[in-house]
């Protein structure tokens, strides 16, 4: 298709949306989608995190009643305009999935009348059974609030009349952050600074704790052979992409150094060694917290308006077994393995199938075990890093494009439809390319799935990520050759009855015997860490009851939305979440404190 019928399909198709819009014709706006199509939208109808399936439950909500008009009269979104000028400019597209879906899409801006904002959108759009064009997807995303556009804050350079020093400004800044933050960031992984950095440009002032003694020791603290399983450009940072030298796969390392150096070189205010000592209370009639922190060796009193937790993943998860304190041999999580070298020459057992346990089997190996078994106890979705960069990474993400507008493309498609597209046939190209390891796994007794449970449907490694954050998957980065070569050997299908101080007995009577056991058995679900943190009464007034994982509409639970409960927010997931879904959080919280959410 030419792509003046490209620009003449979408812009005709706007312009009647906008029609629609302006004059707060719900019927109109509605059937400008497919019957069966798609609205995503954050926070320009309301300030949560929506999506909806079908004309009538698009119309329902868009029909609810907000200061006695309809959502769409209220918001009344305007100065609808194709976006020309980047790669999201109108294009031919062309979906995964057995239907073949081929049609129009693109992005847009337009304002929104309340609150004042800017705002961005797009469309998927295909021809109907009477060939007229509408939308099968449409998004819309709150951009800025007018007025309140990022911009950092004073830039540092040579001008006239300067009275203190860049490193004089900055420490006053910081003072200020200390004396009065508007929010408390617990956590001071890669999440929790792109989430501060967010705010600094959003004109916020935000204090981040960090438990450890410094940035970066999250990463710096896990095992050795440890890299990033997706590249470079899927996990970059916000405002700061890596080096155009860096390793393709980021080393653990490498990672760790790059976000301390973020933390320096964005302003970030944070407390190195701190924890909060005790259940923070929070304040209704002054909608602030108490929190107690103890930083370093002093007690400090905090009064932060909002409280963002960035824990990142949970504890880790120690199942526990009948005879484990009679096992003779090394015993320990995945969390804590240091060193593969010391065992040398020595039998290994790894319990778990997942990421960690791949990555510290080829340790094992590597380092000369003289035997390495891993236990699967339930089945794996595993997927080759080739087969991702082809099929995902590659085309979502390509090299040379700006990650703003990538992500921006990325996140226009509804997580539930993705998934349908996935059950629908979008998993099959994937499988095909990984044949040959997925035969020779299933050949050494390794068990496959691409279910999250028995006959959901195969969604592949996105449903694993978006119902469990990626429990239960395996990107293949080596581990799946050591396994078909017979190097690293197999236990599948039993779980394990009890230990001795030997090894393993499993409840089919067999037996392994072991050097060392490797408990790859993944980390505690988020809540748990909130529930210890925050203490039952917070806690049982979330809703729903849990942190991530679809909501019935296909929006994640709690994460960079309303969680609640007042001033208390949860910023959770991968590179990519807290890269887009910063801007939300931030946005929310800033239109709270101006009094207009």
């Amino acid at each position: 298709m030419a792509s003046e019928d490209l620009h003449s399909i979408s812009t005709d198709w706007l312009k009647s949306l906008e029609i629609a819009s302006s004059t707060a014709d719900i019927v109109s706006f509605v059937n400008h989608l497919l019957s069966d199509g798609w609205f995503r939208d954050l926070l320009c109808f309301s300030w949560n995190h929506r999506t909806l399936s079908g004309l009538e439950k698009i119309r329902e909500f868009l029909s609810q009643v907000v200061d006695g008009k309809s959502r769409l009269e209220y918001s009344s979104l305007r100065d609808f305009k194709i976006d020309d000028h980047t790669i999201n400019a109108p294009s031919p597209f062309k979906l995964p999935g057995s239907q073949g879906i081929e049609g129009v899409q693109g992005a847009f801006t337009f304002s929104i009348t309340n609150p004042a904002a800017l705002g961005r959108g797009f469309f998927r759009l295909v021809q109907d059974a009477d060939k007229k064009w509408k939308a099968l997807t449409l998004f819309t995303n709150m951009q800025d609030l007018v007025g309140h556009k990022e911009s950092p804050p004073n830039q540092h350079g040579l001008y006239e009349d300067r009275e203190i020093t860049w490193e004089e400004d900055v420490d006053a800044k910081w003072r200020a952050i200390e004396a009065d933050p508007t929010v408390l960031i617990v956590g001071g992984g890669q999440t929790g600074l792109m989430c501060a950095a967010r705010l600094r440009m959003l004109g916020i002032r935000a204090l981040i704790i960090e438990k450890d003694a410094r940035v970066g020791d999250c990463w710096r603290q896990r095992y050795p052979n440890l890299t990033l399983h997706t590249p470079a450009s899927q996990s970059s940072i916000l405002y700061s992409p890596y080096p155009i030298n860096f390793p393709k796969y980021i080393p653990k390392g490498k990672l760790a150094d790059f976000l301390e150096s973020y933390a320096v070189n964005q302003e970030l205010c944070v407390w190195l060694s701190s924890t909060i000592t005790s259940i923070p209370i929070y304040e209704s009639l002054s909608a602030r917290w108490t929190v107690e922190v103890q930083h370093g060796d002093q007690k400090v009193i905090l009064n932060p308006k909002h409280l963002v937790l960035a824990t990142g993943s949970g504890n880790p998860h120690i199942p526990t077994w009948s005879g484990m304190d009679e096992f003779q041999g090394a015993l320990y999580h995945s969390d804590f393995h240091k060193d593969a070298e010391q065992f040398r020459g020595k039998r290994v057992i790894v319990v778990g199938a997942g990421n960690a346990s791949g990555d510290i089997c080829q340790d094992f190996v590597a380092h000369g075990a003289a035997e390495v078994t891993l236990v699967q106890r339930s089945a794996t979705c595993v997927v080759s890093s080739a087969a991702m960069e082809k099929t995902r990474f590659r085309p979502l993400y390509p090299n040379g494009t700006p990650m703003e507008e990538l992500d921006f493309r990325s996140n226009s498609m509804p997580l539930a439809f993705l998934l349908q597209l996935t059950k629908s046939g979008g998993i099959r190209h994937m499988k095909m390319l990984d044949q040959e390891l997925h035969d020779g796994l299933r050949q050494a007794g390794f068990n496959l799935t691409w279910e999250v449970s028995p006959g959901s449907g195969e969604v592949g490694i996105e449903g694993f990520l978006y119902s469990r954050l990626g429990s239960g998957t395996m990107l293949d980065i080596g581990c799946g050759k050591l396994i078909i070569e017979g190097r690293v050997k197999v236990k599948q299908g039993q779980d394990i009855s009890h230990f001795d101080k030997d090894g393993i007995t499993f409840k089919d009577g067999f037996k392994l015997s072991a050097d060392v056991i490797v408990l790859a058995t993944g980390n505690e679900p988020i809540m748990k860490t909130a529930r210890a943190l925050l203490g039952k009464e917070i806690t049982d007034q979330l809703l729903p009851p849990e942190v991530w994982g679809l909501d019935s509409e296909g929006e994640l639970n709690q994460a960079y939305r309303p969680s609640g409960h007042p001033g208390l927010w949860f910023a959770v997931g991968p590179f990519g979440a807290a890269r887009f879904f910063s801007k939300h959080l931030g946005l929310q919280i800033l239109a709270r404190e101006l009094g207009i959410a």
